[in-house]
C-alpha cells in the first residue's frame, strides 16, 4: 500500500489511533482523563445553548440536520443527496448548508457551483453542488449560511450537512447516520474512542440510519449502490461488469476506505488498495502508481483529482443511497409534525 503522503508520520499515527478505536485496544484507557475533559466541555457547551447564554439561529423554515456521533465518515453525503431529491419530488425548494471542511472561501456565505475549487469550498460541498441540483452554501457560521439560502436563494427548507453538534443552528429534524459495519467502535468518547457524543444521544434523534451491516432495533437500513463507473476527466459511463477480473489501483480518502475497497472486490476487481486520510489534499504524485492499471477512486476524491487526470486510465465510482424499508413515509411524518429544538 502506498503511503498517502510519503514521509507523513502524522497521518500514519492518526490512522493507527483510528484502527485502535475499532479494535478495542486496551492502551486507550490511558486517554480516559482526556475523554472525561472532552465530555465535560461538550456538556457545558450544550447547556449554555439550552440556557440561551449562546445564541441559537432560528429560521422560519424547517431545518433537517444530517450528522453522526462518530468522527470521520459514515455515509452522510449519499443521505443528503437522497434527501435533496426526495424533497424536490415532494414539492419543496430545499437548499444545503455546510461548514465547508477543508476549504477557505474568499468570503462567506459562499454559494458553491460546479466550477468552484475544492480548496475554497471543500470536497463534500462541491460534490453536493454537482450532484444534488439544489443550492449549496458553505459558511463556518452555518446559521448565517442557512439564512442566506432562505432569504437570498428562495429555499423553503434547509438541509444541514454534518451539523448535529453545531448547536448554534436550530433544527426541527435530526437524522443520524452510523456505519453499520464499524458501529460505534469501543463506545468511548474522543480521544479514547471515536465518539463525539455519548451513545445515549441516539435515543434523542428522530431517526438512526444504518449504512451497511445489520440494522438493529429502530434503525433504518440503508445501503450504498453503484450502477457504473465513470472516466476522468470526461465522465464517460462504463458498466460495472467491465471491472471483473481487472486489476485496479483503488484510491479512497474517506472515513472508512475499506468500504470502497470491499465494494470493488464485490464487483470482481483485483484491488490494489491505497488508503488516504479523510479529506486528503491530493497532489499529482499521489496518483503515480507503478504499471498501467486503471486508477479508481470515490466520487468525493474525484472532485479533487480530476485536474490530475491525464493519459493514464482513471475513473470514479458514484454511489446512491437505497433504503431497504419505507424511510420516505417516516420522513413525511416528521415533516408533518417537526419538533423545533
Amino acid at each position: 500500500m502506498k503511503n498517502p503522503s510519503g514521509t507523513d508520520f502524522r497521518a500514519s499515527r492518526e490512522a493507527a489511533v483510528v484502527a485502535a478505536w475499532y479494535r478495542g485496544s486496551r492502551w486507550l484507557i490511558l486517554l480516559w482523563p482526556l475523554a472525561g475533559l472532552f465530555w465535560l466541555l461538550s456538556t457545558l457547551r450544550r447547556a449554555l445553548y439550552r440556557l440561551g447564554v449562546f445564541k441559537t439561529w432560528r429560521l422560519p423554515v424547517p431545518v433537517i440536520v444530517v450528522g453522526n456521533i462518530t468522527l470521520g465518515g459514515s455515509g452522510k453525503t449519499p443521505v443528503v443527496l437522497w434527501l435533496a431529491e426526495f424533497l424536490r419530488n415532494e414539492g419543496y425548494r430545499p437548499g444545503i448548508v455546510s461548514r465547508g471542511y477543508g476549504g477557505r472561501a474568499p468570503e462567506y456565505p459562499c454559494l458553491v457551483t460546479a466550477d468552484s475549487r475544492p480548496e475554497a469550498v471543500g470536497d463534500e460541498p462541491l460534490l453536493l453542488a454537482m450532484r444534488s441540483g439544489v443550492p449549496v452554501v458553505v459558511d463556518p457560521r452555518r446559521g448565517r449560511g442557512a439564512q442566506h439560502l432562505v432569504e437570498a436563494l428562495g429555499c423553503d427548507l434547509v438541509i444541514a450537512d454534518d451539523g448535529l453538534q453545531h448547536h448554534a443552528l436550530g433544527r426541527d429534524i435530526e437524522l443520524v447516520v452510523i456505519d453499520g459495519e464499524r458501529r460505534l467502535g469501543n463506545n468511548w468518547l474522543f480521544p479514547a474512542g471515536p465518539l463525539r457524543e455519548s451513545p445515549s444521544r441516539l435515543r434523542r434523534v428522530d431517526a438512526v440510519i444504518c449504512n451497511g451491516g445489520e440494522a438493529r432495533n429502530g434503525e433504518w437500513a440503508m445501503r450504498l449502490e453503484a450502477s457504473g463507473w465513470r472516466s476522468l476527466p470526461d465522465g464517460e459511463a462504463h458498466e460495472l461488469g467491465s471491472l471483473t477480473g481487472r486489476a485496479v489501483h483503488a484510491l479512497a480518502g474517506i472515513g472508512n476506505p475499506e468500504r470502497f475497497f470491499t465494494l470493488l472486490r464485490g464487483l470482481g476487481a483485483k484491488v490494489l488498495p491505497h488508503a488516504f486520510p479523510d479529506h486528503h489534499a491530493y497532489t499529482a504524485t499521489d496518483l503515480e502508481f507503478p504499471g498501467s492499471e486503471l486508477v479508481l477512486m470515490t466520487e468525493k476524491d474525484a472532485v479533487k483529482c480530476r485536474r490530475f487526470a491525464g493519459a493514464r486510465p482513471m475513473g470514479y465510482v458514484p454511489v446512491i443511497a437505497r433504503f431497504e424499508t419505507d424511510f420516505a413515509a417516516r420522513l413525511r411524518q416528521l415533516l408533518a409534525s417537526p419538533r423545533p429544538r
